[in-house]
């Protein structure tokens, strides 16, 4: 068995409320046991019109069946997935628990906004300060990082050795985190005599799009911005700063060309030192 996300749009499972999602993966659970899959658990995201869902399933084939007879249409994309990824963006791998058997169900969209820090001179800082107060350096950072998706809600996928992959469900948690972030290094190099400066990338999107892996093109949209990023800048893409509320002030930096994507990105700073 192995876990895959599945895609759908909303039109085709004809949804129109939150109750209809659950009513829908009510039906999927009823059905698992005649096809031995486990239906694990779902995300609706209605402004978007689409909802994915997590199978435990022996093949593509099986889950194709079993979505098309049970609610009488296929998942638009299906991609096999490694639980310990999901838990790590999305926050869990089974289905929240209910307060209570008439309370409305409240269904996670999916859309997750994905963030990436990076040292800026992290190489010459180890040559320079050595092994041992090179660590501490980056734990300094690590520590600033957390604190800061901690308040905002935001999720530490993984350490990449000179910065931190978070994922965040909130596009103001996410926006109001970066610029915690940088204040806290703001404040961390006013009493250090060795400076620690951080450029931040961040892009968003949902977990099955354009690629064959979990939030794949997202990730590596996100990884592409921050490093085109100047020390002690946040940058973000057009698709986030088109979902950022209106407090928070961004600069068109213009169209970058980046790697790995063929047309160039318009990209975004989000100011974040007060006046």
């Amino acid at each position: 068995m192995s876990a895959k996300v599945s895609r759908f749009a909303d039109d085709a499972l004809g949804i129109a409320a939150a109750e209809d999602v659950a009513h829908v993966h009510e039906q999927d659970v009823g059905a698992q046991d005649r096809y031995g899959v486990r239906f694990l658990t779902y995300w609706y995201y209605q402004d978007r019109e689409s909802g994915f869902c997590l199978i435990d399933t022996p093949d593509r084939e099986t889950a194709t069946r079993v979505h098309k007879e049970t609610h009488g249409n296929e998942a638009l994309d299906i991609i096999e997935v490694d639980l310990s990824a999901v838990d790590a963006f999305l926050g869990r791998v089974s289905d929240p628990p209910m307060v209570s058997p008439r309370a409305k169900p409240e269904i996670d969209s999916a859309f997750r906004v994905v963030m990436f820090t990076d040292i800026v001179g992290s190489t010459s800082m180890t040559s320079r300060l050595g092994d041992v107060r090179s660590v501490e350096m980056v734990r300094a950072h690590d520590l600033m990082i957390r604190r800061a998706l901690g308040d905002s809600g935001g999720q530490d996928i993984k350490h990449t050795g000179d910065g931190i992959m978070a994922s965040f469900g909130s596009v103001t948690g996410a926006a109001s985190s970066t610029r915690a972030i940088q204040e806290a290094f703001e404040e961390f190099n006013r009493s250090s005599s060795e400076k620690l400066e951080v450029r931040i990338g961040m892009h968003c999107g949902e977990p099955v799009q354009d690629s064959n892996d979990l939030f794949g093109s997202t990730v590596q949209m996100a990884a592409r911005i921050c490093a085109r990023a100047s020390p002690n800048q946040i940058l973000v893409s057009d698709a986030l700063r088109l979902e950022l509320p209106h407090r928070f002030s961004v600069i068109p930096v213009g169209s970058h060309t980046l790697k790995g994507f063929l047309e160039p990105v318009p990209l975004y700073e989000v100011a974040w030192r007060r006046s």
